[in-house]
């Protein structure tokens, strides 16, 4: 797989209320027009459990130096959101090999000033992360009580502090077998 600019250039795809493609647009463009379009969020757990977060640096795009729970990106214009999940987690993690992420729900995130389609998806990483530098300023592996204690504190990625509650109750739900909808 070539890999894709990572700047205020490259190519999303814009979509519709439905998800359905309606054109392209360069990412900044998308950013500062507010032009909906899609995003892969990825919960990567360590073979312990433990959730992998980190900083933001300050250099981004969107969202600096803020906290995040989950690994993500835009989903390039005509890249599937499984694809660009896998290459965002590969990318930021610093890592080759990374089993497919399970994909677990979608969202549309929308607010005054963003609107995407979040897809969320897990995957467990048992290999050693080198993170990149460009992308994440700091990281560790938190136990799922720690990483709930220090969310208030946090000033956390509001697209992926949703992702992770949405996720948080979908596990939940998964976990009653027998109940209406699971």
């Amino acid at each position: 797989m070539t890999s894709q600019p990572r700047d205020a250039d490259e190519p999303l795809d814009i979509v519709d209320l439905h998800d359905h493609v309606l054109g392209q647009a360069p990412r900044g463009d998308a950013m500062a027009l507010r032009l909906r379009h899609r995003c892969a969020s990825v919960q990567v757990r360590d073979p312990r459990g433990r959730i992998f977060v980190h900083r933001r640096t300050d250099g981004k795009l969107v969202f600096p130096g803020m906290y995040d729970v989950v690994v993500g990106g835009v989903v390039g214009a005509g890249e599937s959101y499984d694809d660009a999940a896998l290459r965002e987690a590969e990318e930021e993690l610093g890592v080759q090999g990374l089993p497919s992420p399970l994909p677990r729900l979608t969202f549309l995130f929308d607010t005054p000033e963003h609107s995407w389609f979040v897809r969320v998806y897990e995957v467990e990483c048992a290999l050693p992360v080198r993170p990149q530098p460009e992308e994440v300023a700091w990281w560790d592996w938190l136990p799922e009580d720690e990483l709930e204690r220090r969310l208030p504190e946090w000033d956390v990625v509001p697209d992926g502090l949703e992702a992770h509650r949405r996720l948080t109750a979908w596990r939940r739900a998964e976990a009653r077998p027998g109940e209406p909808g699971s």
